[in-house]
């Protein structure tokens, strides 16, 4: 089908969806949006995009934009991207154009096109997908392939947009929930965000006890890597993820170092049946994941 797709942070998330959405037909020509200069033409060189534009014109051309950006950038752009979809319906009353997002929080983003014409025409989403790196360089196939993805608010959306955004991630072979944006944003918190938050911590406190970073690398394995890997994770974009979702992390925080507290209190006092049922309690994860 031809159908032109515009990128917005052709990195790891939205570079990787592009290099899916191409080789699986879902798209046939795929702009890009990136302000700097070197990921630009890294996206094009490794034909992640075909051409780089302003934002302007990849909403004037695009049929589907795809925000790949931190929260707070999305949030900015959405009302001017359905202003100019606005103007572009104006003109051609047949034209359908839709834009997504796959921001890890849906507060903000949901409540930037609240109020606008088109808000129809805004399919917020989030592939729960990714790794600690980012850029262009960070892009690869098959990144969602299995994985969940939710669809925010449908009902606020236009069914024919709701619809295609479907097809899309049914086209990266994601599983699709729905669920509402306040819902979305407090499961994130404890399945996702809270992850960030212990690894960045985990990764201060060896760093601040273990001044010899040599000793790090000789000693850390598996369990360490895995644990911490989390902390290699971009600022840029863990930030605004993690002050917008303060109150429900905030809940999230204050469970686990209550946890923590119960498994510090155990060790503290020798109690090691204390500290077996603890241990035992934690395996009940094993029911949910496999």
């Amino acid at each position: 089908m031809e159908r032109c797709i515009g990128i917005v942070g052709p990195g790891l998330i939205g570079g990787s969806m592009a290099i899916d959405l191409r080789r699986r037909g879902f798209g046939s020509y795929f702009l890009g949006v990136e302000k700097e200069g070197v990921n630009a033409s890294a996206a094009l060189h490794m034909g992640i995009i075909d051409e780089a534009v302003s934002l302007e014109e990849c909403a004037e051309r695009a049929d589907i934009v795809i925000l790949a950006v931190p929260v707070g950038t999305a949030c900015n752009m959405l009302p001017i991207i359905l202003d100019i979809f606005a103007a572009n319906l104006a003109s051609n009353p047949d034209r359908l154009q839709l834009v997504m997002d796959t921001c890890s929080t849906k507060a903000g983003i949901t409540a930037a096109a609240e109020s606008h014409p088109l808000r129809g025409h805004f399919v917020p989403s989030h592939p729960m997908a990714g790794t600690e790196y980012s850029g262009p360089w960070a892009a690869q196939p098959s990144l969602f392939d299995g994985r969940a993805c939710i669809i925010a608010d449908p009902e606020k959306s236009e069914a024919w947009a709701v619809e295609c955004v479907s097809e899309l991630y049914s086209c990266l072979n994601m599983r699709l929930l729905e669920m509402d944006s306040k819902a979305h944003d407090m499961h994130t918190a404890y399945v996702s965000h809270i992850s960030h938050v212990t690894s960045f911590a985990l990764a201060l406190t060896v760093l601040d006890k273990e001044k010899d970073e040599k000793h790090i690398f000789d000693l850390a394995s598996g369990g360490f890597t895995s644990t911490v890997r989390l902390a290699k994770s971009n600022a840029d974009m863990w930030v605004p993820i993690l002050a917008e979702n303060k109150e429900n992390l905030l809940q999230a925080i204050d469970t686990y170092l209550n946890r923590m507290q119960q498994f510090r209190d155990a060790i503290a006092s020798g109690d090691e049946n204390s500290i077996r049922e603890l241990i035992n309690e934690s395996n009940r994860i094993k029911r949910i994941l496999r």
